[in-house]
């Protein structure tokens, strides 16, 4: 399977690292071009609409962040646009899949365990769920970034 496009939900934490890393090696491998896309869900981006506010601190800070891993992505020779969303986000990232005609969604985890779902949820499973375009996700943040290292720095294939 060849992806074309390829929709990456950041969040502006050390989980985007992995899925980043592995994004940018997967799109220039199929020639794919990239959306990266936030949902912002504080108060304020909740409310933009209903509330007919003006765009708040979190939300300019939040589309900074994004055009900045866009810029880094372009002068990576990868194509790549991004995307500020508000609301709910696994059903943000999963429109957003479908109007941005994405077929590969790639996703960081945070690796919690069963309670932890149960308790606080999970974007990644309710994106699984909810979307026709598939998604692959990756473990990221910093106990999986040292695992990858460690298993590089013995010559293993990272994953």
């Amino acid at each position: 399977m060849t992806y074309k496009r390829i929709l990456v939900p950041v969040e502006n934490s050390p989980y985007d690292t992995a899925i980043l890393e592995h994004v940018r090696d997967l799109a220039k491998l199929c020639g794919a071009s990239v959306v990266l896309i936030h949902v912002a869900d504080g108060f304020a981006a909740r409310n933009v609409k209903q509330l007919q506010l003006r765009e708040s601190e979190e939300m300019r800070l939040d589309l900074q962040y994004i055009e900045e891993l866009t810029a880094q992505m372009q002068r990576d020779g990868i194509p790549a646009d991004s995307v500020l969303a508000a609301g709910e986000p696994s059903r943000e990232i999963a429109e957003a899949a479908e109007r941005e005609h994405c077929d590969l969604i790639a996703m960081s985890t945070h690796g919690h365990r069963f309670v932890k779902d149960l308790l606080y949820g999970s974007v990644a499973n309710e994106v699984r769920h909810i979307s026709d375009v598939p998604v692959l996700l990756v473990r990221g943040g910093p106990e999986a970034d040292a695992r990858r290292h460690e298993r590089a720095r013995r010559g293993a294939t990272p994953t």
